[in-house]
C-alpha cells in the first residue's frame, strides 16, 4: 500500500497540471504538454510561436518559430531550441513552469532535460514577447531568465549580442543539433567566424591572412557589443557593421549562421511569404574552412553552388557527410624512393605549413617534403611584385581547406606512391555537394514500467551510488598509503607525481620513434617531436649530461609543475629511469621566436602580441606565484610560439625559486644565463633580483623591432672608410638620440623584413620601454608588471 502513495508524492512534485495555447504566457505551476498540439506560447502581435517541434521520429524539442511563412509539413523557421542536442520523447514530454520558479523541460520518463535553475519568491510568470524573446519574470518584472541570453543559431533585431553569445550553426539541413560554425567575439575583441571541427579548428572570418584593422577592424574596445536593427542595420562595436539590402524597410529579420558556415541576413517577403537572403559574409562559399572536409577541394559553379570532390587518390569517409572528408586509399611510405607528386593546377590548401621557403627550386621544395615523412604536399607558387619577384614553398602537414580561388596563380603538389602517379592523374574524382533535406530519423522509445519496478529501479540505483562512493574512498585510501611509502630522498619526485603523468623509457622511445625527428637543442638537451599514445603530440626534453642534467631536470620539474598561465609552457610528464632524463612538453606548431624572426610570416601585430604575451608570463612568475620564480634565461629561443601564434615561456632548466622576503638580498653561487641577454648583476657579483629578467626582456624586446642579435654586434661607419662595432642597446640609443634630428631614424632600425608594415606609435612604446629595462641600474628598470601596463598603453 505504501508503494502507490510514494510514486504519487512524487508525481506531484514532478509534474504540472497542464495548460493551453496563450499569448498570456505560462504561470508557476502550469505546463505545455507534447501530447497536445493546441499547448502552444504566442507573441501579442501573432509573429512568433514557442512550443514542441518535431526533429526526427518520435523526437521533439521545444522551440520558438516565426509563424510565417506557415509551417507546411512541420517545417516551422526555426529561430531557438531549448534542446538541440537532446530531443525528448513525443509522449509524455512535458515543458513545466515549477512553483520554484525554475523552468524545466521533461521526457517522458520524468528525467530533467533541460532547467534554467532559476528560483522566485513571488509567482514567476514565462511569456513569449512581440521580438521573440522567451521571458521569464517574477511579480515584480525582474527578469530571471530570457532565451536572448542564450541564442542558438539566430539572432533577432534589437537582440543584444555580446561577449558571452554564440551564434552555433545545425548540424546539417535536416538535422538541428549543435555543427561546426559558430558566431561569437574573440580575446581580441573581434567578431569572428570559426570552424570548430571533430579535429582541427580555425578562424575564416575576418580573412585569417589579414591583419586585422587591414580587415577594418578595431581591437580597442571592451564593450562587445553588436546588435541588428529592424530596419536592416547590423553594427558592432569592432567597427563591423552591414547594412541590408531591403535596408529601411520594418519587416521580418533574421541573421542565421547557417548549417554551411556561411552567416546570412534574411528578410520575409510576406507578400509570397518566403524568406530572401538581404546579405551574407561569403559571396564565394568555398571561403569557408571545413566546408568539404580534408583531403578535399572546394569548387564554386555560378548558378549551381558549391561543389566539393576529393583529391586524386583520396575516398569519402562517408557519402551523405562531406564534413568529414576524404580518407587516403593508399599507404603513404617515408622512402624518398617509393613516393613522387601528382600537380593540382590552381588549388590552394589553406594554414598547415610546415614551414615557409623562400627562393628554392620546384626541384628543392619536393625534396624537401620528401624529407618530411608527415609532409602530404606543397604548394608552389611565383609572386611578381612591382619591387621583387619571389617563389615561395609551403610543405603542408595537413591538407585542409582545399579551394580553387578566381585568378589563383599557383599549383599544389600532393604526395602518393611513386607506382600510383599515371593512374591518379586520369582519374579526379568529382562529387556534389550533398544536403540531406530530411529530418533525420532520431528515435526516442517510450516504454512503461509498473510502479513497483519504478521504486526497485530508484532503490538499485541508490545502492549502486553508495557502493560507487565507498569504492572510491577506499581505492584513493589506498592509493595515498602507497605514495606515503614510497616516499623516499632518492625518488625525489613526490611533487611532479601529484601533478602530472611518469613516462616510461620505452613509452617516450616509441613514441619518439627512437628519438628519430630532433627539433632543437641547447646546452642542456636535445628535443624531439612525439606522438603519444593517446594522439597527442608533444615535444620531448631529453637531458645531456646524467650528472649536471639532474639538477636541470629537478628544477624544471619543481618548476613548471607549480605553474598555470597562457603564456608559460605546459608540462605534460617526465620520465626518470637510471640515468634516463626526459620532459614531456605540449608541442608548438611554430617553433621558437628565434625561428620565427627570421620568416617573412611574422607581421607586427603578431610581434607586439609576443612581447605583450611575455611580459604577461614573467609577470605571473615574478608576481603572482606563491613563490618568486626567476627564469634567469631569457632569450628568443626559450620563447615557443602556438599555433594562434601565442607566446609561451619555456626552458625552467637555470630558473631560481625563492621565497618572497628573500628576493631582495638573494645571491648564487654561478652565473646563469646566456651571453649578450645577461645582466650587469651576473658579471660583478650584485645581488640578483627579478630584474635580471627584465634585462633579458629588454634585449628580447630589440630583437622584435629590429630583427637583430645582441651577439652579432651594429657595424656603424662613420667616415665611409672605418667601421667602429657596437652592441645592440648602445646601437638604439644612439639611434634615439637621432630621432631629435631626424625623422628616417625610425625605417633605419625596423626590421626590413616587415617591409614598412607596422604601427609607429607602438614600434615607439617597445623601443621605449626596452630602453627603460636595459638600464644598467637595476632599480632604474620596472618590473614587469609596469611593463605590462605600458605596452596594454595604460600607462607609458
Amino acid at each position: 500500500m505504501a508503494t502507490p502513495l510514494v510514486l504519487l508524492v512524487l508525481s506531484l512534485a514532478l509534474c504540472c497540471p497542464p495548460s493551453s495555447s496563450s499569448s498570456d504566457g505560462l504561470w508557476a505551476g502550469l505546463s505545455l504538454s507534447v501530447d497536445t498540439a493546441d499547448d502552444v506560447l504566442t507573441s501579442p502581435d501573432g509573429t512568433f510561436s514557442a512550443g514542441f517541434h518535431p526533429v526526427g521520429q518520435n523526437a521533439y524539442s521545444f522551440a520558438i518559430w516565426f509563424n510565417k511563412p506557415s509551417c507546411g509539413a512541420n517545417s516551422c523557421t526555426i529561430v531557438w531550441m531549448a534542446n538541440r542536442d537532446q530531443p525528448v520523447n513525443g509522449r509524455g514530454s512535458k515543458f513545466c513552469l515549477l512553483k520554484s520558479g525554475n523552468l524545466v523541460l521533461k521526457d517522458a520518463s520524468q528525467i530533467t532535460v533541460w532547467e534554467t535553475k532559476t528560483m522566485s519568491q513571488s509567482r514567476a510568470h514565462l511569456k513569449l514577447e512581440d521580438g521573440g524573446n522567451l521571458a521569464l519574470r517574477n511579480l515584480e518584472g525582474l527578469i530571471l531568465w530570457q532565451s536572448y541570453d542564450s541564442p542558438t543559431d539566430t539572432l533577432l533585431p534589437l537582440q543584444p549580442f555580446n561577449e558571452n553569445s554564440k551564434l552555433i550553426s545545425s548540424r546539417s539541413q535536416g538535422n538541428f543539433s549543435t555543427g561546426y560554425f559558430q558566431l561569437y567575439f574573440d580575446t581580441d575583441n573581434v567578431l569572428c567566424l570559426v570552424y570548430e571541427g571533430p579535429e582541427v579548428s580555425s578562424v575564416y572570418w575576418p580573412s585569417p591572412w589579414l591583419l586585422r584593422w587591414e580587415a577594418g577592424r578595431s581591437v580597442f574596445n571592451n564593450s562587445k557589443i553588436a546588435i541588428l536593427d529592424s530596419l536592416g542595420k547590423f553594427s558592432s562595436t569592432d567597427n563591423f557593421t552591414f547594412l541590408s539590402a531591403d535596408y529601411g524597410s520594418n519587416i521580418s529579420r533574421m541573421l542565421k549562421m547557417d548549417f554551411d558556415g556561411n552567416i546570412r541576413l534574411y528578410s520575409l517577403k510576406e507578400d509570397v511569404e518566403t524568406w530572401v537572403v538581404s546579405w551574407q559574409a561569403f559571396p564565394r562559399p568555398c571561403m569557408v574552412h571545413g566546408c568539404c572536409g580534408p583531403n578535399s577541394i572546394c569548387i564554386y559553379i555560378p548558378n549551381f553552388g558549391r561543389k566539393c570532390s576529393c583529391i586524386p587518390g583520396y575516398k569519402m569517409k562517408n557519402h551523405t557527410d562531406w564534413s568529414l572528408g576524404c580518407e587516403p586509399e593508399f599507404h603513404l611510405s617515408c622512402n624518398q624512393t617509393e613516393v613522387g607528386f601528382l600537380k593540382l593546377r590552381h588549388v590552394e590548401f589553406y594554414g598547415y605549413d610546415f614551414r615557409l621557403y623562400t627562393n628554392v627550386t620546384l626541384e628543392g621544395c619536393e625534396k624537401i617534403c620528401l624529407q618530411l615523412c608527415d609532409c602530404k604536399g606543397f604548394q608552389f607558387r611565383f609572386i611578381k611584385t612591382h619591387e621583387s619577384n619571389g617563389i615561395y614553398c609551403y610543405p603542408k602537414t595537413q591538407l585542409l581547406n582545399g579551394h580553387r580561388p578566381p585568378n589563383f596563380n599557383a599549383d599544389f603538389y600532393v604526395k602518393v606512391p611513386k607506382a600510383t602517379i599515371s593512374f591518379y592523374s586520369n582519374s579526379v574524382q568529382d562529387s556534389e555537394l550533398q544536403c540531406p533535406n530530411k529530418v533525420q530519423p532520431l528515435e526516442r522509445k517510450y516504454s512503461q514500467r509498473h510502479e513497483n519496478e519504478s521504486l526497485k529501479f530508484a532503490l538499485w540505483a541508490a545502492c549502486a551510488v553508495g557502493g560507487l562512493e565507498f569504492l572510491t574512498i577506499f581505492l584513493v585510501w589506498c592509493f595515498l598509503i602507497r605514495t606515503h611509502d614510497n616516499s623516499s630522498p632518492t625518488t625525489g619526485y613526490l611533487l611532479a607525481t601529484t601533478g602530472f603523468r611518469k613516462f616510461t623509457y620505452a613509452e617516450l622511445k616509441k613514441a619518439t620513434n627512437s628519438f628519430s625527428e630532433e627539433i632543437g637543442r641547447g646546452a642542456g638537451g636535445i628535443v624531439y617531436k612525439a606522438t603519444l599514445s593517446d594522439g597527442r603530440v608533444a615535444a620531448i626534453k631529453r637531458l645531456i649530461d646524467a650528472n649536471q642534467g639532474e639538477a636541470k631536470f629537478l628544477a624544471e620539474v619543481n618548476t613548471i609543475g607549480k605553474l598555470n598561465h597562457m603564456n608559460l609552457i605546459e608540462m605534460w610528464g617526465y620520465c626518470a629511469e637510471r640515468k634516463n632524463r626526459l620532459l614531456v612538453y605540449e608541442y608548438m606548431e611554430h617553433g621558437s621566436l628565434a625561428e620565427n624572426l627570421s620568416f617573412k610570416a611574422l607581421d607586427w601585430q603578431k610581434r607586439y602580441e609576443i612581447a605583450v604575451g611575455t611580459a604577461r608570463g614573467l609577470a605571473y612568475l615574478h608576481e603572482e606565484c606563491l613563490e618568486w620564480v626567476l627564469h634567469c634565461d631569457i632569450k628568443p629561443q626559450n620563447i615557443l610560439i602556438d599555433s594562434k601564434y601565442q607566446p609561451k615561456v619555456s626552458d625552467f632548466g637555470l630558473s631560481w625559486l625563492l621565497n618572497r622576503g628573500d628576493v631582495k638580498y638573494s645571491k648564487v653561487s654561478r652565473i646563469r644565463g646566456t651571453r649578450g641577454y645577461m645582466a650587469p648583476e651576473w658579471v660583478f657579483n650584485l645581488p640578483i633580483t627579478s630584474k635580471v629578467d627584465v634585462y633579458s626582456y629588454g634585449i628580447v624586446l630589440l630583437e622584435l623591432v629590429t630583427g637583430k642579435s645582441p651577439g652579432m654586434g651594429i657595424h656603424v661607419t662613420d667616415d665611409g672608410s672605418t667601421k667602429e662595432q657596437r652592441t645592440l642597446v648602445a646601437w638604439m640609443r644612439e639611434q634615439m638620440e637621432r630621432a631629435k634630428e631626424t625623422e628616417t631614424w625610425k625605417h633605419e632600425i625596423i626590421d626590413p623584413k616587415l617591409q614598412g608594415i607596422y604601427d609607429v606609435d607602438e614600434m615607439l612604446i617597445l623601443v621605449t620601454v626596452a630602453l627603460r629595462c636595459v638600464q644598467e641600474d637595476k632599480d632604474a628598470r620596472p618590473t614587469m608588471g609596469e611593463v605590462v601596463q605600458m605596452l596594454r598603453h595604460e600607462s607609458h
